[in-house]
């Protein structure tokens, strides 16, 4: 059999991300090849339960299982099976203990884990809470939220390389006494930017919210009461600030621990970043998504494909439990131990699309539910099947499995996680999240822009005789379908987007998956920028009420630095609203001082002068490189401009450096003064030599953030100089706790 086509973002990210590369950065191996690679890989491990296993024959079933595009297994997998690192493992849970050697082994635990390519959840519950004793030095705590800053600066250094970028999950118990500290954590949207946030609400909690009454605090160092606090103005805090910028969210954990397969090892305390995958301490779990867009078969769903899918993809996860590479003895101890493996799906909304069934109506609800309860009996059996040929999971014994099965190779089979990356090379939608949109811009060399269409509305659109590129590029540009006359009102029904579900079917869908799924399900609850904080606090007591394990949300344009627009521009009120005042630039005096710098870069020599005013700040500089000209002198030329403008308004340097810095392109080059990776790059390091030199200013790079210095906001809020993909300047979304962009960008990685 040979490989489906891919779509050309499809490849684009297999060559960014997944491809083995030479030395120069040159992809050495075709789509094809890759999926060979991982299948001879995890096929191999069937050898070690029978030696006469036919590895071949094998190793193209699996092959033909990804080469298909039917199903996919998680990033590190992908990237990581055949090769040296050989991690294949998507999500971690470390324990973070009440000592200082406890917290920094969980530190160091954690940079390990994320250098290799994977995603760390902990829970900070166990942490003494603020100003309570510390026995050994006489002192007071500083409590969870300070050692969480210290993670967060760990990961913003890790992630500086690699190819999936560090994300963290930080949980804290809602009865524990620093609560309310933890729930405004990510208020200004600078801090813990590389952590999501939940609070674990208690049963006890709910009730009382439900109730109105008051509920304990409990000091997990002595297990004692040590205040109340109503129940209903924690609850109200906790939505105020998700429907304010997105954190925090909620995770039920007593309905978490019911499911627990082995709770004699004790009890879960934390999920992996994006929360789909509650999990033990040390343990990891591997997963991997089905393609539901290609179970579709003559206007129904093609059971008998999707019991074989669903078989063949249970025997190659627990063969990847087999052959990953465990960065820590604890965690390949407890992994092999439970067996976990989290088989989900993708492509819901195309299903749903093909069937002919709107994403909000009754019927696409029951469908969900039936099929992951399918999916999960078909699994349930396949590993059954596997534990008779090589035994339980060795915790079995002692599991909750053990009354209903007489054997199971796996302690979960079935979660839901968001196949962000791995559903754009499938080239279809997004776990099982409705369409964003119908039509993206797609940003190509030189700076050109192409439309991207949804093909299945395209083939409606030509097939209905409503297709035309004006039409095309007003989709575009409206964000949805709804007010387009052109459009017939049963395709209009048919290709709502995210943001025209309302949020309570958000959740109805969640809920529907979530009844046949092991671990749990990742969505995003999406609102309008309109919603209301009792919008949101009706959809959290929904999740509740409907059996959900947690509750993400994401209000339309709330984060400032994660700009999110269903169109392409935003509303023209907003633009300049919370000014107080305009920036202009310094008028320029006759005589300036200042040096210039000559620094080697790939397109020659750039001689970059940095010019000062009379009081000694930095007000402008010029580039130029060599004798040359065409487009390399005219981006350098460029780029001085805009910098003295950012100069002469105010514009603090050191925060130009950061932007300018570190931007690449494909001829770096040394110097002596180090690597030089583009004209930006060098620009960038003649200021920051400038200011060393001059002692005026040190450069702190670990801060991915921009924060402007002059407040402009009404109330000094925090200006962030993104809101496009950083790689390929498209749009980004906010999926299933995740900022990612069509091009494979994410920032949980």
């Amino acid at each position: 059999m040979s490989l489906a086509p891919l779509t050309s973002n499809a490849l684009a990210v297999l060559e960014k991300r997944y491809l083995k590369k030479d030395l120069q950065g040159n992809p050495i191996e075709t789509p094809e090849e890759l999926f060979r690679r991982v299948a001879r890989n995890i096929a191999s491990a069937d050898q070690l339960y029978n030696p006469k296993a036919d590895l071949p024959c094998l190793e193209e079933e699996f092959f033909q299982l990804m080469a298909s595009l039917d199903f996919l297994p998680n990033s590190p997998t992908l990237m990581n099976a055949g090769r040296e690192l050989q991690q294949l493992s998507a999500c971690f849970v470390l324990p973070v203990g009440d000592s200082m050697e406890e917290i920094f082994d969980a530190v160091k635990h954690m940079a390990l884990i994320q250098k290799s390519g994977g995603g760390t959840g902990f829970s900070f519950s166990r942490l003494r809470p603020k100003n309570d004793v510390v026995g050994s030095t006489k002192g007071v705590s500083s409590g969870p939220v300070s050692f969480m800053s210290v993670f967060d600066a760990a990961t913003e250094t890790i992630k500086q390389g690699g190819t999936r970028r560090g994300a963290n999950m930080g949980i804290l118990r809602v009865d524990h006494p620093d609560i309310l500290e933890f729930i405004q954590c990510k208020d200004r949207d600078h801090r813990f930017n590389n952590f999501n946030i939940s609070v674990a609400a208690t049963d006890e909690f709910m009730e009382a919210v439900e109730k109105g009454k008051d509920y304990p605090l409990r000091n997990p160092r002595t297990k004692e009461i040590t205040g109340h606090l109503p129940a209903r103005e924690v609850f109200e805090k906790i939505v105020y600030y998700a429907w304010k910028n997105g954190d925090p969210g909620i995770i039920f954990i007593d309905r978490i621990n019911r499911d627990n397969p082995t709770p004699h090892l004790g009890e879960i305390e934390s999920t992996n970043p994006c929360g789909e995958q509650p999990l033990l301490p040390y343990e990891s779990c591997n997963l991997g998504s089905i393609n539901l867009s290609h179970m579709a078969k003559n206007g129904e769903i093609d059971w008998e494909k999707l019991g074989s899918v669903t078989e063949r993809a249970i025997h190659f996860l627990d063969n990847v439990i087999d052959m990953n590479r465990y960065t820590l003895p604890q965690i390949e101890a407890m992994t092999k131990a439970n067996r976990k493996i989290g088989l989900g799906v993708m492509g819901f909304a195309d299903l749903l699309i093909q069937l002919g069934i709107p994403y909000n109506h009754p019927m696409a609800f029951e469908l969900g539910e039936r099929i992951m309860a399918f999916i999960q009996e078909k699994g349930r059996q396949a590993s059954y099947r596997l534990a008779l040929q090589r035994g339980s999971f060795p915790n079995f014994e002692k599991s909750t499995l053990k009354g209903k099965w007489e054997a199971m190779r796996n302690a979960t089979i079935t979660t839901i996680a968001p196949a962000g990356t791995i559903s754009i090379i499938a080239g279809t939608s997004s776990g099982i999240e409705p369409l964003f949109a119908l039509v993206f811009v797609r940003h190509v060399l030189d700076g050109k822009k192409l439309l991207e269409i949804n093909p299945f509305f395209e083939q409606v659109a030509r097939v209905e005789g409503f297709y035309s590129e004006d039409l095309m590029k007003k989709i575009l540009e409206v964000g949805s379908l709804k007010d387009l006359p052109e459009v017939p009102e049963k395709v209009k029904r048919l290709f709502m987007t995210a943001h025209e579900i309302s949020p309570e079917d958000h959740v109805r869908m969640q809920a529907a998956f979530q009844k046949y799924t092991d671990n749990a399900v990742s969505k995003t609850v999406n609102f309008p920028h309109d919603a209301t904080v009792e919008d949101v606090a009706k959809v959290y007591l929904l999740a509740y009420e409907l059996g959900c394990k947690g509750v993400t949300i994401y209000r339309d344009r709330s984060r400032e630095e994660q700009v999110l627009y269903k169109g392409i521009q935003p509303r023209e009120e907003e633009k300049m609203d919370g000014f107080k005042k305009e920036r202009r630039p310094r008028a320029r005096g006759d005589v300036m001082h200042g040096s210039t710098r000559k620094i080697k870069t790939g397109c020659g020599n750039l001689y970059v002068t940095v010019n000062e005013d009379e009081e000694g700040r930095l007000f402008e500089i010029f580039n130029q490189i060599g004798k040359a000209g065409g487009c390399a002198a005219s981006q350098s030329e460029a780029i001085g401009r805009l910098v003295s403008l950012a100069l002469r308004s105010g514009i603090d340097p050191t925060e130009i450096v950061r932007q300018l810095k570190g931007i690449s392109c494909h001829m770096p080059v040394w110097s002596q003064e180090g690597r030089i990776l583009s004209c930006s790059d060098a620009i960038a390091k003649a200021i920051e030599w400038h200011l060393r030199e001059k002692n005026k200013a040190k450069v702190d790079l670990k801060e991915a953030w921009v924060e402007e210095k002059t407040p402009i906001f009404g109330k000094s809020n925090p200006i962030f100089q993104r809101g496009a993909c950083p790689e390929c300047g498209g749009p980004l979304l906010f999926e299933e706790g995740c900022v990612k962009c069509l091009c494979g960008y994410s920032d949980c990685g």
